[in-house]
């Protein structure tokens, strides 16, 4: 499996309210393997919305390269071809959905790239049914759900048929029945269709159905590994204002009071059967 994004030695700064440079990343170095769904975690400011900005050349590197399918972004006429390959999903889908009806705002994109009519309505229609929203295809989507128009403005990056899809904090905005809806769309995404995904957020129980977290702390990345790997590791993140997934910290509170149950039992359900062999366990 090869890399869909390589980042080396990325240097990125901008001017602060002092108008002093502010440096972001200094050197920053980092592969996304294609097919990986990839979860960027991080409190404010540490540089994740920064570096999500980077890989479909909305931000251009000051210093080292960001290489996405092979294309530098800093070379001018690779920029349609890598944003075509890389699609941005952002914190506000009203602030992504351009049309009065669902499937015509689906539509936008690939008819702005000028793609036939035919295959732009089976694009619409594959798109619509990958998120769940064929039944709304004619919906006015200002009528829909938070997590409705997010699910669309998903479809509308998913009709240009990237490689990649970054979600910018795509759920801060939602309640948790709509932060739901968007995460199972993601990761099935990226389980049925090997599309590579990169999701920013702070939301660390969204991060467990990754396959590899990055934690970042003031430009850098401090943790990289799989969910288990870098959520077991609870009193680092408390030292960069994270915490830990909900169950994690049922297990750790519960182990310091003479437990011994397993921190790595991230899902709800691994949770709750840790908890009920360590009690079968018990009473045998």
């Amino acid at each position: 499996m090869h890399n869909a994004i390589e980042i080396r030695d990325l240097r990125y700064a901008y001017p602060d309210d002092q108008a002093a440079e502010h440096v972001v990343f200094e050197d920053l170095n980092l592969d996304i393997r294609q097919g990986s769904f990839v979860a960027v975690l991080g409190h404010n400011g540490c540089g994740k919305s920064t570096l999500a900005k980077h890989l479909n050349a909305i931000l251009l590197p000051e210093g080292g390269s960001v290489t996405v399918y092979g294309l530098d972004t800093r070379q001018e006429e690779n920029l349609l071809a890598i944003r075509q390959q890389v699609g941005m999903v952002f914190q506000n889908p009203d602030n992504q959905i351009v049309s009065n009806v669902v499937e015509e705002d689906v539509a936008f994109a690939p008819e702005n790239l000028g793609v036939a009519s035919e295959e732009i309505r089976r694009r619409v229609d594959a798109a619509l049914e990958a998120v769940g929203m064929l039944a709304y295809k004619k919906h006015a989507p200002h009528l829909l759900s938070g997590g409705q128009k997010q699910r669309v403005a998903i479809a509308g990056v998913l009709a240009m048929q990237p490689k990649t899809i970054v979600l910018d904090e795509p759920t801060a905005m939602l309640d948790p029945q709509g932060r739901q809806e968007v995460v199972s769309i993601v990761e099935k995404l990226s389980r049925e269709q090997n599309i590579t995904v990169v999701l920013i957020t702070h939301h660390m129980d969204e991060a467990v159905c990754a396959d590899r977290v990055l934690v970042m702390d003031d430009g850098k990345i401090i943790a990289d590994g799989t969910p288990k790997e870098v959520f077991t590791q609870i009193r680092l993140l408390k030292s960069v204002g994270l915490t830990a997934p909900q169950t994690t910290l049922l297990l750790d509170a519960l182990n310091q009071d003479g437990c011994a149950l397993p921190l790595d039992a991230l899902r709800v359900d691994e949770c709750a059967d840790a908890l009920y062999q360590k009690i079968k366990q018990a009473k045998a």
